[in-house]
């Protein structure tokens, strides 16, 4: 159960740097305290429920911070801790809640918005901590759509029901903390990583080279992202949901990015990692962040079942993301990237393959067997055949050079080169400008 002391003053007090606060909207009677000030320099509004009920005068003073929020071009941080709403209000409750999601609606993509639970998150709270841009979630905090009491009232009994946990696993939250404290500082750390608004450039910080190469030999996926990037830059988001994909912020050259990594070539792409990559694509986007792609998969799951439960959907609305996407995008391929694959994340306006990459239409394999189909048939051992002439296909048709030969990438690299590769492309695309064709929107598979 979540902790019912009454801490959201003491956390704006350790979010906001000293000295900077200052109170909106002052209601001694109110359960939500709104102030403006700033998190590690930066500028920023937020908002702090007290761990009670919530009055619809507390909802409108939500809103009008929010409003304030995209009028003035600062993110919004929201601590979370309260009981619901006032029920005496009748039916108040329900129309301050379809506005409070609203209004996060309107500002969606305009200005960051960080959900903080830090208590009691339930019920229509909850929808507008999930619908903001990144949650955090303190390890003894609570978040549901249905109070897990009763749901266990009515035989439906799950344990760890509306903990971090289960939160995390389910990819509501992006980071979980061990308390209150320590989720406050994570706050502060994405404010810190994220533009202003839309219409701000992303954040410069001072930064040291990467402490070690890339290496193919154990392969894996923050291995390969630690390569690449700033040393001690990475923030990891959504590590327990979607393991097959990592994402995550992190600095190149001193300049925020953000980075999927897909885990290993031996490693496959499930719908659940294709949703999680669209979304954190999606969010770089917003604040026009550039995207890092690392590239070395054995691509989507070859399973009818994950077709069937969402597998093609989730690859579709991955592809869309990528394709609409007008950020700097560069994809960075250090294994394989066949078929499917290679057409859903290596949409990038630089690609740079790996000396040893494979980048293929089909799996090489499958090429030689229709290709060669006489010459396997005629082989005194169709396997070692099949095998040699597979390496053949690999070798000249899908290598780095063939591919570069291809437009299928830009640049090759080497591994002790591809930090260095990957310096000079978000260099080159520092300045890119893209105008999209007049729409209200798209309408990707979501």
């Amino acid at each position: 159960m979540a902790s019912k002391k009454n801490v959201k003053l003491d956390a704006l007090k350790a979010f906001f740097d000293e000295g900077t606060f200052c109170e909106l909207y002052a209601d001694k009677s109110g359960n939500v305290t709104a102030g403006f000030g700033s998190a590690e320099g930066n500028p920023v509004y937020a908002l702090a429920q007290k761990g009670e009920a919530l009055k619809s005068s507390d909802i409108a003073k939500m809103i009008r911070v929010m409003e304030l929020a995209a009028k003035t071009g600062n993110p919004v941080v929201t601590f979370y801790d309260a009981t619901g709403s006032v029920l005496k209000e009748e039916l108040t409750a329900l129309t301050d809640a379809a506005r409070l999601v609203e209004a996060g609606a309107k500002i969606s993509g305009v200005v960051p918005q960080i959900a903080v639970v830090l208590g009691t998150c339930g019920a229509t709270q909850a929808l507008a901590a999930a619908g903001a841009d990144l949650a955090v979630m303190a390890a003894d905090a609570e978040l549901f759509l249905t109070a897990p009491f009763t749901a266990a009232a009515a035989g439906d009994k799950t344990e760890k029901a509306g903990s971090a946990e289960l939160a995390a696993k389910d990819g509501v939250v992006a980071l979980v903390a061990k308390d209150g404290a320590e989720a406050v500082a994570k706050a502060k750390q994405l404010v810190g990583l994220l533009p202003g608004n839309n219409l701000a450039g992303p954040a410069v910080f001072s930064f040291a080279e990467p402490g070690a190469a890339l290496s193919m030999a154990k392969y894996n996926a923050l291995a390969a992202v630690e390569a690449i990037v700033d040393a001690g830059s990475a923030v990891e988001l959504y590590a327990e949901f979607g393991k097959n994909i990592r994402t995550l912020f992190a600095t190149v050259a001193g300049s925020v990015v953000g980075v999927v990594a897909t885990e290993g070539e031996k490693t496959s792409i499930c719908s659940v990692c294709a949703g999680k990559a669209a979304r954190f694509v999606r969010l770089c986007d917003a604040f026009s962040v550039p995207v890092i792609t690392v590239v070395n998969t054995d691509g989507f799951v070859k399973s009818t079942a994950d077709d069937i439960a969402g597998g093609i959907r989730a690859a579709a609305r991955l592809a869309a993301t990528y394709a609409d996407a007008t950020t700097a995008k560069i994809c960075v391929v250090t294994g394989r990237a066949v078929g499917a694959a290679y057409t859903a994340l290596c949409n990038a306006d630089l690609t740079i393959a790996l000396d040893t990459a494979v980048i293929a239409p089909v799996e090489p394999t499958a090429a030689a067997t229709i290709l060669w189909q006489s010459e396997i048939a005629a082989a005194a051992s169709i396997p070692a055949e099949t095998a040699a002439l597979a390496a053949k296909y690999e070798k000249e048709f899908a290598c780095a050079d063939a591919a570069v030969r291809c437009g299928a990438a830009d640049m090759t690299a080497t591994a002790d080169a591809v930090r260095s590769a990957v310096v000079g492309a978000v260099d080159i695309l520092a300045t890119k400008r893209v105008q999209r064709l007049p729409k209200k929107h798209g309408n990707m598979s979501l």
